[in-house]
């Protein structure tokens, strides 16, 4: 007979681990207790050599669904030990190093109850099981226990609890457990405070109602998991007008949910690993090839070739999409760019005069989480938006980052996510958004401090984005300041690919790789703003070696939003203003340039009055769609111009190989730095205007041309640093096209290609990118 003590690491608190392991343990007939604490699961064991083995074996191939094991040990056990059966014991509070689970998906067997007449859980909107339900969105502490959620409000009724308390039902230890009885409850509310009934509808109850009023072309603000959405019939272009107009979200896509797989294949195309997203306990957003077979209203997804699906996942969700055949809009319940509600009267303040009604439920929502956004690109799934289902989740790091200390990096301004990294695992924020506003920047400092409380985390560095100006960068300093923390500040490129090298598993220690960022802009080591850099970079540091061409930025900020202001600049770098004014004054654009105030302009452009030069590849695309005539005077939400650009492109085009279909960039060598130069693609693109040349043939020329400047210069580039490896990231490489691509022609030249999964490509990874830099800095100081 052995005894031994069994740590458990990882996902394995609220997901059903503890009952398992009790199963497990009395089917191997062994002795002892199971409980969780702070670090996991730690188990107390005795039985023979061969049953211990077997019991080990089995906890790890028969794992629960949601549960994930990043570390098991075996010590013998030395305290005392009275058991003679086995048991599962009260949680122990002590240093916290477990992971808090992400919210999942309603499971298939509480699905089946919901719709069951003879379950006791019939329609009830917040069924759940240690398989399913809310974990991140309604914890205050760990260990994940009842008392530590929003739970602990609702008194659980004998039902739930003999449920609760026995070990074969997989509500077992189910912290959420609730029923009709017991639970949390759903009721309907008009925006103008008179009374509603379900009886007004003839419908079962309020959530049954909620069906039918969106069939009746309402806009009903609906209190789900994590959040308040929005919600419309996403066929009825007048009230998908309406819902843009009173939430003031013009032009950026709307999310769709749909009751099932069969009706989001009526609107588009779905492949395997596409239907396995849209299934998974995440249920992310999943962006999708429309096949035009179905069209949902126009002003869903304007100037888009993909439409954003996602599939109930909560019962509330499934009993209000159980009569809707056709896809409704669920969009965040904020306005503009303002955090998405999740308090009733709040909600009533703030989405009062957008919804028509309002579905409410009592159980509070602790931590805020938006939906999360992926795709499929070529067999790889691209993390566009990591929030619901994916948060809190830890990354584990590359060998190398076993043993360093606690770090919190502080992301960046825009598609912010923070960073907490520890004993080799990242544990990475929901995304927070853009911090430029203030409730915004108000909720992240309150994410902030949630976390660092729920993990007890500690830092003993503070990684920081080196632009001046940003919110968090700001805020690392205060914090810093105030504990006397060593603060590390991060370029942003860098980051990008430090994100990159660390969710594909480099070794610390590893050789550099080229990595290509780009991107909107980042603060970049000369003072200026980067955005088309190739780098020589390990997780230390790095070294520019070549970067396209500065640009002025004319009016700073504003060039982001008025798309004109970089065609502009971008014909006046290359010299081509002239040209346009005695070649090419017919063109539209240069009819367009010309009404505006260019003498002003150019003088801000000479003087250097809020024009920052900028190697923009972000701006390069948005000047290029203003010059063909997609959104040249202003867009809503940055890259809007590029991403209309990239929906339009002709395939035919794009997969033809002659030369005539490629847009010519030039190369030049100067202060040891290599510079692409876009001037041989405009004289291109100007000629093809004046030529009539169709839109769609003139975006594939563009897009082919990029790709084939990257190749080139990845080519000379890897040749003279000796160099087989090469990461492409930033936002840019969000597009499909040019990721494709480029990755093909790398790959063709036996060069090994990282790319993005686990974190976005774009500034939603860059947290990850800045903890780890910052820990090997602290890991090689001297």
């Amino acid at each position: 007979m052995a005894t031994e003590e069994i740590r458990v690491r990882g996902t394995v608190q609220g997901v059903g681990f503890r009952p398992t392991v009790y199963r497990l343990a009395k089917a191997c007939g062994l002795y002892g207790d199971v409980c969780n604490d702070g670090q996991g699961v730690l188990i107390r064991v005795s039985g023979s050599e061969e049953a211990l083995t077997e019991f080990v074996a089995r906890l790890q191939t028969e794992c629960p669904p949601l549960a994930k094991i990043n570390q098991l040990t075996r010590i013998p056990y030395e305290g005392k030990f009275n058991f003679n059966n086995f048991v599962i014991s009260s949680s122990v509070n002590n240093d916290i190093k477990t992971e808090i689970v992400p919210d999942a998906a309603t499971c298939p067997q509480c699905q089946q109850e919901i719709f069951d007449p003879f379950s006791r859980f019939y329609r009830y909107p917040f069924t759940n099981c240690t398989h399913c339900g809310p974990r991140l969105s309604i914890i205050r502490a760990i260990p994940y226990d009842r008392c530590n959620t929003s739970m602990s409000a609702f008194a659980i009724c004998p039902e739930c609890a003999k449920e609760y308390h026995d070990v074969e039902n997989r509500r077992f230890h189910a912290q959420p457990v609730a029923c009709h009885v017991c639970g949390p409850a759903a009721w309907l509310e008009r925006a103008d405070g008179k009374s509603v009934t379900a009886s007004m509808f003839s419908m079962l109850d309020d959530v049954d109602a909620v069906c039918t009023l969106l069939q009746k072309g309402e806009i009903v603000a609906i209190k789900g998991l994590s959040g308040i959405h929005l919600a419309c019939d996403a066929t009825q272009e007048t009230v998908v007008q309406k819902l843009r107009q009173r939430k003031r979200r013009y032009h950026k896509p709307f999310a769709l949910m749909a009751r099932d797989i069969e009706i989001i294949e009526q609107y588009c195309s779905v492949n395997a690993k596409e239907k396995e997203l849209l299934t998974s306990s995440a249920a992310p957003i999943v962006l999708l090839q429309a096949t035009g077979k179905k069209v949902v209203a126009p002003s869903v997804a304007s100037g888009q070739n993909t439409l954003g699906f996602m599939l109930p996942y909560t019962p509330l969700h499934h009993l209000i999409m159980r009569r809707m055949n056709r896809p409704i809009v669920l969009t965040s319940g904020n306005i503009a760019d303002e955090p998405q509600c999740i308090d009733n009267d709040e909600a009533k303040e703030k989405l009062g005069k957008i919804a028509d009604y309002f579905l409410f439920h009592n159980r509070e929502i602790i931590n805020r989480v938006d939906d999360s956004v992926v795709r499929v690109i070529g067999d790889k799934v691209q993390t566009i938006r990591r929030a619901r289902g994916y948060a809190p989740a830890s990354i584990s790091l590359p060998p190398g980052f076993d043993n360093v200390p606690q770090i919190l990096a502080m992301g960046s301004e825009l598609k912010n996510t923070f960073c907490l990294l520890r004993e080799g695992e990242a544990i990475l924020s929901q995304h927070l958004g853009d911090l430029e506003n203030a409730a915004a920047f108000n909720a992240y400092q309150e994410t902030l401090n949630l976390y660092l409380n729920l993990f007890e985390h500690k830092p003993e560095v503070i990684a920081i984005d080196k632009h001046p100006e940003y919110l968090p960068s700001k805020l690392g300093k205060e914090f810093a300041d105030t504990n006397q923390i060593t603060i590390h500040q991060i370029q942003h490129h860098h980051a990008h690919i430090a994100a990159c090298m660390a969710e594909n598993g480099i070794p610390l220690n590893s050789p550099p790789v080229l990595g290509i960022a780009l991107d909107g802009l980042g603060y970049g080591d000369d003072g200026t703003l980067w955005g088309g850099e190739f780098l020589l970079a390990d997780y230390q540091k790095f070294q520019r070696l070549a970067t396209f061409k500065p640009v002025p930025m004319i009016g700073a900020e504003q060039a982001i939003y008025q798309p004109w202001r970089n065609t502009y600049a971008q014909l006046i770098a290359a010299n081509l203003w002239d040209d346009c004014q005695q070649q090419y004054s017919d063109l539209e654009i240069v009819k367009l340039l010309n009404k505006k105030p260019l003498k002003l302009l150019n003088q801000l452009i000479e003087k250097k009055i809020n024009s920052p030069p900028a190697s923009s590849v972000g701006r390069l695309f948005d000047s290029v769609a203003a010059a063909i005539g997609i959104c040249p005077e202003e867009c809503s939400y940055e890259g809007q111009a590029a991403i209309a650009m990239e929906a339009i492109v002709d395939v035919s085009s794009l997969n033809n190989d002659k030369e005539a279909l490629i847009y010519p960039f030039s190369f030049s060598f100067s202060d040891s730095i290599y510079c692409i130069d876009s001037r041989p693609m405009w004289q291109a693109l100007l000629y093809d205007l004046q030529q009539q040349i169709p839109q769609a043939v003139i975006a594939a020329k563009f897009h082919k041309g990029l790709v084939n400047a990257i190749v080139e210069m990845v080519k000379h580039l890897c040749e003279e640093n000796l160099i087989r490896q090469v990461a492409l990231t930033g936002g840019v490489f969000q597009n499909c096209i040019l990721l494709q691509q480029v990755s093909k022609q790398l790959e063709t030249l036996e060069i090994k290609v990282l790319t993005h999964s686990l974190v976005p490509a774009n500034d939603g990874g860059l947290s990850l990118g800045q903890a780890v830099i910052a820990a090997a800095q602290l890991i090689h100081e001297p």
